[in-house]
Formats: C-alpha cells, structure tokens, sequence
C-alpha cells in the first residue's frame, strides 16, 4: 500500500514531493527521501533547489503539527508512538529543548512525533522553526549533495549508511556549537582578565 502511495506522489515530480514533505511532517508515514532522491538523480543540476524546496514543505508541514499537537494534545501523538515513547521524548524535550528538535529533524528519529509533541508541550515557536530549519535542511542537502558528487553511487551509500551519517552530522554540529560558546566564554574571560591586570599595572 505504501509503494502504491509514493508512486502516486511520484507521477506528481516536484509537486508530489512538496505535498510528501508536507504531510510526513505531522501525519503521513512516507519519508520525503524516498522522492526527494529519484528527483536528484534525474536532474543533479536541481539538486540544491529540490534539497531548499523540500526543506521549506518539510518545516511548514511541521508547524502544522506543532499547531495540532497544541489543539488536540497526547490523543493525537499516541497514534503514532506508544506511552512509553511519548515519556522519553517529553524527557528529552525536557533536558535537550531545541537540540532534540534538531535531532529528529536530521536522523530518522520520527519527525511528527517531535513537531507534535512541540506544540504539546508549548516549544516557543522561533526555537522550534529554526532548529527545524537546520535538522532538515542538514538532512536534505546532504543527500543532494552526495548524489551531485557521486550520482547513483550515493543511493547505496545513503541506505547502508543513513543513520550513521546523520548521527554523526548532529553531534559534529552540537560539538561545534559547545566549542563555540565555550571559546565566547574564554575570551570574556581573558578579557577580564586582562583589564584587571592592566588596571593594577597602573596603580
């Protein structure tokens, strides 16, 4: 039945992707890949546009479910992930704030699961739109950019190494970030430091 549904979308090329996007972002189980990828290879030169368009469908379709995780709540969320799961992601959404959503827009952590459980558990929405931006915009441009570089190739690779590589990215990108601010933190620092001692010097 699923085959039957992406090849509908499928006949549709780039329209049927926007709707895919669209719709697995708060309701539909077809992850975008699957026709955002045949769409690269068809046209590499599209690559990046199909990548830009898809994220932008993607993030869109996701504040539709922050919006019904906001008006329907836990009933809607268990049709998609048990009781079980919906504690753990409310425990990361506890401890982890926009990193999880970040997180489940860049692996295959389900993405709905998170944009509704957003509007549940009232994620400001800035936060939410820009980690979004950034989980699915990693993930869909990576896989354009692999087939723009190795074509068919990146079909295998992508499948056999899917989850690895967007793991790894998201822990490239927090670790980055933590470096970041933590380099921020040693230079206020050692300015500090430096006007105090300058300010002794002069005594």
């Amino acid at each position: 039945m699923l085959e039957n549904m992406l090849a509908f979308f499928e006949a549709y090329g780039l329209w049927g992707l926007l709707v895919l996007a669209f719709a697995e972002s708060s309701f539909f189980p077809i992850p975008p890949d699957l026709l955002l990828i045949p769409l690269c290879l068809s046209s590499p030169g599209k690559a990046l546009v199909y990548a830009l368009l898809c994220t932008l469908a993607s993030v869109a379709g996701g504040y539709l479910g922050y919006i019904l995780g906001k008006v329907i709540g836990h009933p809607l969320l268990y049709r998609f992930a048990s009781p079980q799961a919906v504690g753990k992601v409310e425990s990361m959404f506890t401890r982890y704030g926009a990193w999880a959503m970040f997180l489940a827009g860049l692996t295959p952590i389900p993405y709905k699961v998170f944009t509704i459980s957003a509007g549940i558990f009232t994620m400001s929405v800035p936060p939410f739109m820009l980690a979004s931006l950034l989980g699915r915009g990693l993930r869909f441009f990576s896989e354009a950019v692999l087939i723009m570089a190795i074509g068919e190739q990146a079909v295998s690779f992508i499948s056999n190494n899917f989850e690895r590589l967007t793991i790894l990215i998201g822990l490239l990108v927090i670790a980055c970030y933590i470096l970041y601010t933590q380099r921020k933190s040693l230079l206020q620092v050692l300015k500090k430091g430096t006007t105090t001692v300058l300010a002794l010097l002069r005594k």
